[in-house]
This record gives C-alpha cells, sequence and structure tokens, in this order.
C-alpha cells in the first residue's frame, strides 16, 4: 500500500477542516472536490480574479448534498488580512493556491501580481500564525529554478531568476521559511511543474498551453508555437497535484516541514511532442478532427529551455508516487477538454 493510499483510509476516519484559497480556480477546485469526496470540511477564499463561480457549482454537484454540506465559501481577496483572518478561524490545515499566476502577467504588469503573490501570501502566513495553525502548504513554482541548466532541477540549486513571477514565488519560500523558524510553524513548499487537467481554464492571454491548444484545434484555429518547439517541460497532471497536496498537509515527517519540493513526474517531452500528443488523442475521440500544422514564432520572454524535475525529495520525505504521466493523464483529460471548451459556431 501507498503512502497515499494510507493517507486516503485515515481521512475517511479523521475528519478536520481544510482552508483552500484560490478554491474556483483550476487546482483550488480540484482540491476541495476531493477533500470533500473524502470525508473532509472545506473553506474556500477566492476574489473570482481568475476562478469562477461554475467551477464551485460543478465541484458541488460532483460531490453530492451530503458532501457539500462539509463546505463553506468565502469570496475575498487575500491582499485583505481582515478576510485571511477570517477564513483561518477553526481551520486544521492550508492549502495556499491563491496567486496570480503567468510568468507574462508578471513581465506585463508586476505590480499587480507581487499585491496578490506577496502582500497576499505574507497575509495568509500571518492570519494562519495568528490562529494557531501550524500545517501551512502553499503553491510555489518551477520558476524559481531561473535561467540553471541542470537536469533534471534538484530542490537544493537553483539559477539567476529570469521573471517577476520567479522572485514572488521565491520570496514566498524564503518568508514561509522564517516563519517556520520564527513561530514554529510546518510550512511546505510545492513547487508545480506545469499542471494540466480538468477545469484548467483555456480562456485569457494568459491560458496554459495545454487547454489553448486544444480550444485553438477544436475550432480550427492557428496554433502557435513559441521558439522552436524544442523547448520541453515535467508535464504533471492534476492528480499528481492532488495527491502531494494532502501527503504534505497530513505528513508527520518533521525532516519536511519548512521545505519545497518538485511536484512533477520527473519525466520531459517537448513542445512538439506535446502537440503530436493532443493531436493524436483529439483524432482518437474526434472522427471529424483534422490534423493542422503549427505555426513557430518567437521564444516567449521569461521562459525556461527546458525544465525537467528531479521528484526523490519528495518520494522519500512524503512517500509521492505519481500516478499519471503526460500521455495517461491526457487520456484522461481529453474528454474534458473536449466537453468544456466552447466551439465557435
Amino acid at each position: 500500500m501507498t503512502a497515499f493510499e494510507t493517507l486516503l483510509e485515515i481521512l475517511q476516519q479523521e475528519q478536520k477542516t481544510w482552508l483552500v484559497t484560490g478554491n474556483a480556480g483550476f487546482i483550488g477546485s480540484n482540491l476541495v472536490e476531493f477533500l470533500l469526496l473524502h470525508n473532509q470540511k472545506v473553506v474556500g477564499l477566492d476574489n473570482f480574479s481568475t476562478g469562477y463561480q461554475h467551477n464551485i457549482d460543478n465541484v458541488l454537484a460532483c460531490v453530492g448534498d451530503r458532501a457539500a454540506e462539509n463546505f463553506v465559501f468565502i469570496q475575498g481577496d487575500i491582499a485583505d488580512l481582515k478576510i485571511c483572518q477570517q477564513a483561518c478561524e477553526g481551520v486544521d490545515i492550508i492549502l495556499h493556491q491563491a496567486a496570480l499566476g503567468s510568468v507574462p502577467r508578471s513581465i506585463a504588469d508586476p505590480v499587480t501580481s507581487n499585491r496578490s503573490n506577496i502582500t497576499g501570501f505574507l497575509n495568509m502566513l500571518t492570519a494562519a500564525k495568528d490562529a494557531g495553525i501550524k500545517r501551512f502548504v502553499y503553491a510555489s513554482s518551477s520558476s524559481v529554478y531561473g535561467d540553471s541548466t541542470e537536469l533534471p532541477k534538484v530542490e537544493e540549486r537553483t539559477g539567476k531568476l529570469l521573471s517577476p513571477y520567479a522572485a514572488m514565488k521565491m520570496t514566498n519560500e524564503l518568508y514561509a521559511g522564517v516563519f517556520a523558524r520564527t513561530y514554529g510553524m510546518e510550512t511546505i513548499g510545492l513547487r508545480y511543474f506545469n499542471v494540466f487537467g480538468r477545469r484548467q481554464d483555456p480562456d485569457g492571454a494568459y491560458a496554459a498551453v495545454i487547454p489553448k491548444w486544444i480550444s485553438a484545434l477544436l475550432n480550427d484555429d492557428v496554433v502557435y508555437i513559441n521558439g522552436d518547439g524544442e523547448t520541453s517541460r515535467d508535464f504533471t497532471y492534476i492528480d499528481n497535484v492532488i495527491q502531494m497536496n494532502l501527503l504534505a498537509g497530513m505528513t508527520t515527517n518533521t525532516r519536511a516541514f519548512s521545505e519545497a519540493f518538485n511536484v512533477a513526474v520527473g519525466g520531459r517531452n517537448t513542445l512538439n511532442e506535446l502537440y503530436v500528443t493532443i493531436s493524436n488523442e483529439l483524432a482518437k475521440h474526434l472522427a471529424e478532427f483534422q490534423r493542422k500544422e503549427p505555426i513557430y514564432r518567437d521564444f516567449r520572454e521569461g521562459d525556461i529551455r527546458h525544465s525537467n524535475a528531479n521528484i526523490s525529495k519528495a518520494e522519500h520525505l512524503v512517500g509521492y508516487k505519481p500516478t499519471h504521466d503526460i500521455y495517461r493523464g491526457m487520456e484522461e483529460a481529453i474528454e474534458w477538454y473536449i466537453d468544456n471548451i466552447a466551439v465557435k459556431s
């Protein structure tokens, strides 16, 4: 039995209250759904800056009326300390997902990103400390590896940061370490590597590449690949992220506290390979799907050339064992993307 399978049995017997910030977003809504389905109470906090009410509605519909009774939603901004304090009342564990993501967004508007990603993060840490909440799990990012060319990426070695977003996530890790040492909090950072899956938003200027490409292909629009297509990423399915959040939230291994962990598969696929994988899956599910060639354009500012994680630290300290590589993840996710991405008439 894996550490996660053991944890699932514990959850059925022990009901705790979890605060999930950013619960109306992609990762946050999946965490809420999983926790509610496994006998947990959840408080959600979101200001809908990048999340959606329909994600909350969908979660509650999926879990059923009885589990939905264990959910409380607070609409508010983490940049407001009083809102953070309100959300922390009666909470046992925090899974802090709220942020303004995207490297390009941070380059275009670093001040607004900083308000959420630094001020909001510090507010949440402070509110947790004041409420006596020990366990604080938070979303960091693989962007903290900057210009490091080492592969695979090892947590203890990072390079020069390439974007304001990366600087903000590194600052989160520094603050979390300080709060752990100063106030005895059990902080754990999760460096996400290119997460994809159900409820991922395909719209907007800063949409992630997978839903953006699927949307373009479904609508017979142009698909753009930045650079030569040989840029590579460690694409990580949402179920792996859920697993790592819960393991971090419940681990009793004190060696995991005040640490940051890679959350990935430990593999690497180029953008060209990703494009072929998406096209293959769409062709399997849609008889009318027509393959098309992408358009290559300039590299995007602030992007890392290659990203591939060493996940041994997470495996050894909290028992992380990813269940989905990119191919299994895409097989499971593709129907959700097809059913939920709008096709233009």
